[in-house]
């Protein structure tokens, strides 16, 4: 197995500027690795830190002390301090993210929410949108609902857009918070399929699952995050 993230004495709080920069502790010195293949479920109580944690490694929040290095075409880059130009390049080929809420520009269709970030690593238009619906037919998204915006459909349908969103351009780390919440029985069953599918061409996953039946259907291992917490 080759390592695809490495954290090193990674520290994080939070200021609040507009309470006379009061600082609210998060976690101090996590040291952590993730490898292809693996599936590494972080646990802790709720508010210990998983999501800050995982926004931390996808470099939506600052790291306040440490490294955190992910290997992107070849290369450890550490992204703590990185060019935000080399981020998105990171995120665009290396580092996928299935966060809880889908984000996405009103008006625009499924097909195309889903398609595109296989369409932004070269791949063309035409195979990127039978790859879309593939996805959107395995996670019974019904074939209706694929140009309407997906804004409009359930808390469920949503979450299965930004499942195939997530999956469709096969990365080699994938970053999953909680993924099977708002799923039927049937829906997660096919998201463990997919998560099974990512490890056995060696994807190296982190996740937070909530739901104790998925984590042990599908983690390698578990991190515990809490016992980093700041005092």
């Amino acid at each position: 197995m080759s390592e695809m993230i490495h954290v090193d004495n990674v520290s994080k709080h939070f200021t609040l500027h507009n309470q006379g920069s009061m600082t609210i502790p998060v976690f101090s010195k996590i040291n952590f690795s993730l490898s292809t293949g693996e599936c590494v479920a972080l646990t802790g109580e709720s508010g210990s830190g998983k999501s800050t944690f995982m926004r931390m490694i996808y470099a939506n929040y600052i790291c306040n002390e440490g490294e955190i290095t992910i290997r992107h075409q070849g290369q450890d880059m550490n992204i703590v301090g990185a060019d935000p130009h080399e981020i998105l390049e990171i995120r665009k080929r290396t580092l996928g993210y299935v966060s809880q809420f889908l984000r996405v520009i009103p008006r625009v269709g499924t097909l195309d929410i889903v398609s595109e970030p296989s369409i932004a690593l070269g791949n063309s238009k035409k195979d990127a949108i039978e790859a879309a619906k593939a996805l959107l037919t395995k996670l019974r998204i019904p074939e209706r609902l694929w140009n309407l915006s997906p804004l409009t459909f359930s808390g469920g349908e949503q979450q299965r857009v930004n499942i195939a969103r997530g999956f469709i351009a096969e990365y080699p780390i994938m970053l999953l918070d909680e993924p099977t919440a708002s799923l039927d029985a049937k829906n997660r069953q096919t998201v463990l399929d997919l998560i099974e599918t990512a490890k056995d061409r060696g994807s190296a996953i982190l996740g937070i699952f909530h739901d104790q039946e998925a984590r042990d259907a599908v983690c390698t291992r578990s991190f515990d995050v809490t016992q980093f917490q700041s005092t």
